[in-house]
Formats: C-alpha cells, sequence, structure tokens
C-alpha cells in the first residue's frame, strides 16, 4: 500500500469512526412571515437553511435550526470528503487491475 492510499484510508477512517456524515445540499431561502410589523414587510426577509436530499426520483427537505446549522454544515462536508476519497483508492485499485498488480 502506497502513502497517498493509507492517508486516503486512514481519513476514511477517522470519518467513519464518529465525525458524523449525511448526504444531501444545504439551500438557504429568504422568506416574509406575514406580520405586516415585521422587518421582512420592509424588504429584510428571514433566513431559513434546509438539507435538501433526493431519494428514490422524490426531493426530501428538511429545517435545519440555526443550533445546528454548523454541525449538519461539518456532516455534508465529511459526507462529500468521503466521496472524494472512495474514489481516489478506486482509481488506485483501477490502475492495479490495468496493470495486473496485486
Amino acid at each position: 500500500m502506497d502513502a497517498a492510499e493509507r492517508r486516503c484510508r486512514s481519513r476514511l477512517a477517522q470519518i467513519a469512526a464518529g465525525e458524523g456524515l449525511i448526504r444531501g445540499t444545504l439551500l438557504e431561502r429568504y422568506r416574509a412571515c406575514g406580520n405586516p410589523r415585521c422587518r421582512c414587510a420592509r424588504g429584510q426577509k428571514h433566513r431559513a437553511v434546509y438539507l435538501m436530499l433526493s431519494e428514490g426520483g422524490r426531493l426530501r427537505q428538511l429545517f435545519i435550526p440555526k443550533t445546528y446549522e454548523e454541525r449538519v454544515r461539518q456532516w455534508v462536508a465529511n459526507h462529500k470528503e468521503l466521496k472524494g476519497l472512495l474514489k481516489q483508492i478506486g482509481e488506485v485499485y483501477w490502475e492495479k487491475v490495468r496493470q495486473r498488480q496485486g
């Protein structure tokens, strides 16, 4: 196992061991609440964050409270990083098969 593969496997293990991960995309929306005395009635709309996920051809969405936003952002980033690491390891093994090694 070469050094690049060891690094990828080590990082994969770190993520899988407990940092948390979730598939999806975070989306910010701005909306008015309907209260005529609220700032949103003057154009300063309220910010809301949603986790979006396509599953079985259907779009699912989940509201993310401000207190969870940073954590969920990290989990989404971890999932994206995990996918990239798996791709890198897959490319290493593709090359091994191509060269008829190991």
